[in-house]
């Protein structure tokens, strides 16, 4: 299978963005702590090869965003796929999606999102190992004491993300 990969630069540092023909795989900034860990499993992948160049999917996803950067976008229409994560955290990842751009909640309220109240900590791990930054946004996700909680890619930028979208001046289309 090949995949195809592409170095995006964004107002929050440079991503690595990794796609097959008809989705995103794997969205992360490239300084991220355990990128290397992570690019390995899609290494693994049977008959996967990872070509050093850009297709459709991922010069679209540049242009989104561009966009969501700039305070212009706040739904993706970049298809994606759980290819990787256990089915807990495939889970979590999903109830993530459904978060609405601008809001945020706490680590317990995703655990009762997803019918299991008290796994707020296996919640917090799952939403940690996130393969699509962004575009799964984890960066919604804060404690439930209301202050900002964790991030894999920084506090500064989860912080910066939660800007962005808590900006009222953006201009929100899609």
């Amino acid at each position: 299978m090949a995949l195809y990969q592409k170095v995006i630069q964004t107002k929050a540092g440079d991503m690595l963005a990794i796609a097959h023909e008809t989705h995103l795989l794997m969205l992360h900034f490239i300084n991220k702590p355990t990128i290397k860990d992570e690019l390995q499993i899609v290494k693994q992948q049977p008959n996967t090869e990872i070509l050093l160049t850009s297709n459709d999917i991922l010069d679209n996803l540049e242009l989104e965003l561009n966009n969501y950067f700039n305070g212009k976008l706040n739904s993706f229409s970049t298809p994606i796929k759980f290819n990787f994560g256990t089915p807990f955290q495939q889970k979590v990842w999903r109830a993530l999606c459904e978060i609405p751009y601008g809001e945020t909640i706490s680590y317990k309220q995703l655990a009762e999102n997803i019918g299991q109240p008290t796994a707020f900590r296996a919640v917090a791990n799952a939403n940690g190992r996130n393969f699509l930054t962004i575009l799964v946004p984890c960066h919604r996700v804060i404690a439930a004491d209301g202050s900002i909680g964790g991030y894999s890619s920084g506090i500064e930028r989860k912080e910066m993300l939660l800007e962005i979208e808590n900006n009222k001046n953006n201009t929100q289309c899609i």
